[in-house]
This record gives C-alpha cells, sequence and structure tokens, in this order.
C-alpha cells in the first residue's frame, strides 16, 4: 500500500500546459465540479497531474477559498489510490457549487468523477487502438 500523499509533482502549475489544457480539453460536469481533463503530452510522469480552482466570483474571502481547496485535495489524496488509469492525465476541478459544501460531500463527488474520467479514458483508449476501416 502507498502512503496517501499528495506531493508537490501531483501539482500542475505550468501556465503553458494549464493554458494547453483549457483550450484542448475535454470537459463534463458532475456535482459539485466542472471537470476538464487532457491526456498528458508527458507520460514521463510519475503520476497524474491536477489543477483545483475555486471562484471568486463565489467566495469572495481567501479563507472561503482555501478552506474548499483544502477539502477538495483531501478528497482527491483519499480517492486517488483506487484511481488507476493506464495513461498519465492533466485533470483540473472546478468547484462550481455556490455555497462551501462539508468534506463528506465533496469526497462523493471527487469519487463519482474519479470514475467518470476513468470511464471517459478507457474508451478514448479503446477507440484509439480499434482498426480504422
Amino acid at each position: 500500500m502507498q502512503a496517501q500523499t499528495f506531493a508537490k509533482a501531483e501539482r500542475l502549475h505550468s501556465k503553458k500546459i494549464i493554458q494547453e489544457l483549457f483550450t484542448k480539453g475535454s470537459s463534463f460536469y458532475l456535482h459539485p465540479f466542472k471537470v476538464i481533463l487532457l491526456l498528458n503530452p508527458d507520460q514521463a510522469t510519475a503520476q497524474h497531474q491536477i489543477l483545483i480552482s475555486v471562484s471568486k466570483r463565489f467566495f469572495k474571502k481567501a479563507v472561503d477559498r482555501n478552506l474548499l481547496k483544502r477539502r477538495i485535495r483531501e478528497a482527491y489524496r483519499k480517492e486517488k489510490e483506487g484511481f488507476q488509469v493506464p495513461t498519465r492525465l492533466l485533470i483540473a476541478f472546478i468547484y462550481t457549487n455556490k455555497l462551501p459544501l462539508p468534506l463528506s460531500d465533496i469526497q462523493q463527488g471527487m469519487s463519482f468523477s474519479l470514475k467518470k474520467i476513468k470511464q471517459r479514458v478507457s474508451v478514448a483508449i479503446e477507440a484509439e487502438t480499434k482498426p480504422k476501416e
């Protein structure tokens, strides 16, 4: 069993890669997140890289935004062990709810989001490997 950590290498921080994620990535909405994902062009990275965003429009105080980001990071940290896909991904979790949710609700949303990501990636890989007619 690997340690449940959230290392710096898992954080998406390159402006160039973030821009590419938002322009080329596919997205879906699953309460309370809008999820944007893209296959990582640099497959040499050891794990998936994620970005967490909470809107300043709905949460004016930085304290509130930071609390939600901590909860989202914690939910991802706990759920990532069961999230195994054959390719490395760039993932953005954008919190869309207008009210702060408790950690249990965020964990449930994260779990469902990761399951949906896993489904989408497996379908995409299957489509790539299927011979063209």
